[in-house]
C-alpha cells in the first residue's frame, strides 16, 4: 500500500517506450556499467537521476516517478551484483562470513528502506536521494576514507550494521557499496576484501530492496504500462543488459585512464546533479 493517497488517483501512461526512450535506457545502462568498473561507484548514483529525468519527459505521474526510478535501479542491481560476485569469488576476494552476518540486517533494512520510502511523497524522496548524493561526492571530492583501526563488531552489532546499510540503500537505490566498503574498511577488513564482500552484500539488498518496491506500489493506478509495483521492466531489460555489458570495459579502462582527474570530475558532476535535484 502507499503512504501517500494522492498517488491512487490518476491513471498510468499505456504506451509502450519508443525506439528513443530505449536507446537512452541502453546508454544508461552503458554509462552505469562502465562508471562502476572503472570507478568502483554504484549505478544507482546514475541510473536513478536519469531515469527521473526521462520518466517526466515520458509523462508519467510525477507523484510516482522517484519511487518507480529508485525502484526500477533496485532490480537492475539484481543482475549487475550477479557478475560482479562471480569475478570477485573466482578471485577468492569474498569473505563469505560476513556477509552471512551482515545479510540478515541488510534484509530486514531493506525492507524498511523500502517501506519508508513509499511512505515519502516523491518531493522528500528525491530530496533525500539529492543529499546523499552531495555526500557521495563530497567524500570522493575530499578523497577521505575511513581508517581501519578497530576490530569487526559482534553478531548484533553486524546485524545494526546490516540493518542500516540495507535501509539507507534502499530509500535511494544503490547496492550499498558507498556505505558497505568504508564500514568494513574502518574494521581492519583489507579494501580488496571490502569492495568483494559489499558486491556480495549488493545482492540481498537489491533482491529485498525490489521485493519491497514491488510490494509497495503494487495495484497502483498511477504506474505506466509494464510495471510490476515500483519497476519499470522495460528500463530495467535495457540497463541491465547493457551495464552487463559495459562493466568489463570500465575495470579495463581502469588501468590506463587517470582515475584521481575521473574521480574528481564526477565527484562534481554528482554535486551538480544532487544540487539540483535538491532544489527541484
Amino acid at each position: 500500500m502507499s503512504g501517500n493517497g494522492v498517488r491512487r488517483a490518476h491513471s498510468g501512461p499505456d504506451t509502450v517506450p519508443d525506439l528513443l526512450d530505449l536507446g537512452i535506457y541502453l546508454l544508461v545502462g552503458s554509462l552505469a556499467g562502465v562508471m562502476a568498473g572503472l570507478l568502483g561507484v554504484g549505478g544507482g548514483l546514475v541510473i536513478v537521476p536519469a531515469l527521473i529525468w526521462v520518466f517526466h519527459g515520458n509523462g508519467f505521474d510525477a507523484s510516482l516517478i522517484v519511487h518507480l526510478a529508485v525502484g526500477t535501479s533496485l532490480a537492475t542491481i539484481i543482475v549487475t551484483s550477479i557478475s560482479s560476485i562471480k569475478a570477485h569469488h573466482r578471485r577468492g576476494a569474498v569473505h563469505w562470513e560476513l556477509v552471512a552476518q551482515l545479510a540478515p540486517g541488510i534484509v530486514l533494512g531493506a525492507w524498511l528502506g523500502a517501506a519508508l520510502a513509499d511512505a515519502l511523497p516523491t518531493l522528500w524522496l528525491q530530496r533525500v536521494f539529492a543529499g546523499f548524493v552531495i555526500l557521495v561526492g563530497l567524500q570522493m571530492l575530499s578523497g577521505a576514507h575511513a581508517e581501519a583501526h578497530r576490530p569487526l563488531p559482534a553478531r548484533t552489532g553486524m546485524f545494526l550494521a546490516g540493518g542500516g546499510i540495507g535501509t539507507v540503500s534502499a530509500i535511494v537505490g544503490i547496492g550499498g557499496g558507498s556505505l558497505t566498503v568504508p564500514f568494513l574498511n574502518w574494521c581492519s577488513v583489507h579494501m580488496r576484501n571490502a569492495v568483494a564482500t559489499s558486491a556480495a552484500c549488493g545482492l540481498p539488498i537489491a533482491v529485498a530492496g525490489t521485493l519491497g518496491f514491488v510490494v509497495a506500489g503494487w495495484g497502483d493506478a498511477g504506474l505506466p504500462a509494464a510495471s510490476t509495483g515500483f519497476v519499470y521492466w522495460p528500463a530495467f531489460a535495457c540497463i541491465s543488459i547493457a551495464s552487463f555489458l559495459f562493466a568489463p570495459l570500465g575495470a579495463g579502462l581502469a588501468h590506463s585512464l587517470p582515475l584521481p582527474v575521473l574521480k574528481r570530475v564526477f565527484a562534481a558532476l554528482l554535486l551538480l546533479v544532487g544540487a539540483k535535484m535538491l532544489i527541484g
